[in-house]
């Protein structure tokens, strides 16, 4: 068979697999099993290799490029408009092997193990966060069923609810008091397990040349340095610092026709997680640009006083991003530039 672009639609145990020859003739229909798919491609000659992003889908890379294949992941939505008919495995693959041919088409870069393990440690660390915020916000809601309302924040919450567990007079039962006694040690139990991870991250940061150039940028910290090395394989496949920062969703939502430019809200593309850590990142630069005379912040001062803090936030963000970019494409050091006068 003289297959040159095979369509893969991956899944659990069986695979669909859909491949053209070099006039876009279909040669390979199939349905493959687990075990015996690298058997399958081992056999076929050097090809492109199509697959939308999930799941598994950096593991396959990685084996297939073993093989000498070339392999293009895709985002699922850039191949919709190719499926013909309805939805099903058959025509999914079909679907893939379509778009992964198409000069234009945007793809993934496949990640190294390195970078998926990194990026373990901040999927494992977010979802304890959400664990403990979860817990925290249950803690509260109880215990205001018996009229004690605690102020906000895990902080102020640490402070306050040892006396509220202590107090005798208080209108808690016995039942719930140990309830709650269990509940605040789950949650010191997830600060614990929180703190670990974050001195790993702080540990990692501290041996990646990357990173350390990004923690020279205010507003990122160890986590959103490892973070962001760990999810962009190569900073070159964008073309420049506004396609990095559009990635992350940092840029306004367009609606341009018949020449009238109508930009919205940001768009919220990509990584909902980078772009939460870098947000956070600014909102903390924000409490002390007034003090500082270099031009970011005098910028930002700007941004904020005709927009307002929270979007002066996002702004910000997007300008880390695209100097994220610049530090990461370029292998560059992050320069403060002072204003003039």
């Amino acid at each position: 068979m003289k297959v040159t672009t095979v369509g893969l639609d991956l899944a659990k145990q069986v695979f669909s697999v859909h491949g053209v020859d070099e006039h876009g003739k279909a040669v390979l229909r199939k349905r493959v099993s687990r075990g015996k798919l690298l058997e399958l491609f081992a056999q076929l000659p050097s090809s492109l290799v199509g697959m939308e992003a999930c799941s598994g889908a950096h593991h396959w890379a990685r084996e297939l490029e073993r093989l000498g294949h070339r392999v293009g992941i895709m985002a699922p939505r850039f191949v919709v408009p190719y499926r013909k008919s309805q939805k099903n495995d058959g025509n999914d693959a079909e679907a893939i092997c379509e778009a992964v041919s198409r000069p234009s088409m945007r793809l993934v870069p496949v990640k190294s193990t390195e970078q998926q393990g990194l990026l373990v440690l901040h999927r494992v660390r977010q979802g304890l966060t959400a664990e403990r915020t979860g817990a925290i916000n249950q803690l509260r809601g109880l215990l205001a069923e018996f009229g004690i309302v605690l102020p906000k924040g895990r902080y102020q919450l640490r402070a306050h609810i040892g006396a509220v567990l202590e107090d005798a007079e208080n209108a808690i039962p016995g039942l719930a008091r140990r309830a709650f006694a269990d509940l605040n040690a789950r949650i010191g139990e997830l600060d614990q397990k929180i703190l670990a991870y974050d001195r790993e991250l702080e540990a990692l940061a501290r041996q990646s040349d990357a990173a350390k150039r990004l923690q020279q940028i205010p507003g990122i910290g160890p986590i959103t340095a490892t973070a962001l090395v760990a999810s962009v394989a190569d900073a070159k496949q964008f073309n420049n610092g506004r396609q990095f920062a559009a990635w992350l969703g940092l840029v306004p939502r367009q609606y341009t026709t018949g020449g009238h430019v109508r930009l919205g809200r940001i768009n919220k593309r990509g990584d909902v997680y980078l772009r939460t850590l870098l947000i956070h990142g600014t909102r903390a630069v924000l409490s002390s640009t007034k003090e500082k005379p270099d031009r970011l912040s005098r910028w930002a001062e700007a941004v904020r006083a005709r927009r307002g803090t929270r979007k002066a936030a996002v702004a910000l963000a997007a300008k880390n991003a695209r100097i994220a970019w610049v530090l990461l494409a370029r292998g560059e050091d992050y320069q403060l530039r002072r204003a003039a006068g």
